[in-house]
């Protein structure tokens, strides 16, 4: 029984996977056509469709057409700057005790769908509340006493 079972599922599954490829490609024709004429798109900010982060819509729009495209903000994602805009970070800076936070910069490496970005911009986190120690230091000597 199992003998015949399987053969069938690989047919069945290579002839979906086919169908879905196939399905892909007339979508992708139908969108190029329609949008060929116009060279000059211009995109608005991810809005999520809950909340302040996750999945969302962000709208397009060229002389008289518009389009809706999914996007994406991460939930860690810093809201300061958004997340069409992206930056090349410095490491970062050590621990200032009087506010106790690390701070670090980027520089504006490139900006999505035309965003208004910050050249440069600076981020901080706290400090970690234990500096790390080398473990391995306490287990010097512990080998066999000669």
């Amino acid at each position: 029984m199992m003998r015949r079972v399987l053969p069938m599922s690989v047919v069945l599954l290579v002839a979906i996977m086919m169908a879905a490829s196939e399905a892909g490609k007339n979508k992708k024709e139908k969108v190029s056509k329609a949008t060929a004429d116009c060279t000059e798109w211009r995109y608005g900010n991810c809005v999520p469709n809950s909340g302040d982060c996750g999945v969302g819509i962000r709208q397009g729009t060229c002389n008289d057409q518009t389009k809706k495209l999914k996007c994406k903000i991460p939930c860690n994602w810093k809201k300061d700057f958004g997340a069409d805009c992206r930056y090349k970070f410095s490491s970062w800076g050590e621990c200032d005790t009087a506010t106790g936070t690390k701070n670090r910069s980027g520089t504006l490496k490139k900006a999505l769908y035309n965003a208004e970005c910050q050249t440069t911009i600076k981020v901080s986190k706290p400090c970690p509340l234990k500096s790390k120690t080398n473990a391995k230091a306490g287990k010097k000597g512990r080998g066999k006493e000669v």
